[in-house]
């Protein structure tokens, strides 16, 4: 094997560990993110810091990793670690009012990754600003859709109980992740 050939496959192999660590360092705080909740008294969705590392994920990883990452944490907390919001763990729990909103991680960490990373461009804070909000509002496509669905309730209940409390804790997390994401990118 050549000088050459062999300094390709040890950068190959370097970039495919540095990717494997990647995805298993976002889950890691995907579940930490879980496990710092606050519950609502009104609504069946708790605050958590998920959405933060959803965003940031795809920023970071790019489209296909940053999928993979939320892919492996709701395989992971479906197949039974204790790795949802609230300990919870297992399919039940994906059937559940918080469901589709754990089931919206993985596009949205997808189309994050797609608009920044991938799309090879240098972007300014307020594009990335507006990036992660259409992550979010994907996130919470699929959680309010959910929600509705489950609990037989109007699109207006499902707003109220799964989408306007969260708005201001939202915003305040895609500015402080469109920072980190910024200050990140160049070492990336």
């Amino acid at each position: 094997m050549t000088s050459i050939a062999f300094q390709q496959e040890v950068v190959l192999n370097n970039r495919a560990a540095g990717r494997i660590i990647g995805c298993s360092i976002f889950v890691i705080l995907m579940t930490i993110g879980a496990y710092v909740r606050v519950p609502l008294f009104f609504t069946p969705v708790p605050m958590t810091l998920q959405t933060f590392f959803v965003l940031l994920s795809g920023a970071v990883l790019g489209k296909r990793f940053g999928a993979l990452s939320q892919a492996a944490y709701v395989s992971l907390g479906a197949f039974g670690l204790p790795i949802f919001q609230g300990y919870g763990y297992g399919v039940a729990h994906i059937f559940g009012p918080t469901g589709g909103y754990l089931l919206g991680f993985i596009p949205a960490s997808y189309i994050v990754g797609y608009l920044l990373k991938d799309s090879g461009h240098d972007h300014g804070l307020s594009r990335i600003f507006f990036t992660m909000i259409t992550g979010l509002a994907v996130i919470y496509l699929f959680g309010v859709a959910w929600l509705k669905l489950l609990l037989g309730a109007s699109l207006s209940a499902s707003l109220i109980l799964g989408l306007y409390p969260f708005m201001p804790g939202e915003i305040l997390k895609v500015i402080a992740a469109s920072h980190i994401y910024k200050g990140l990118r160049n070492r990336l």
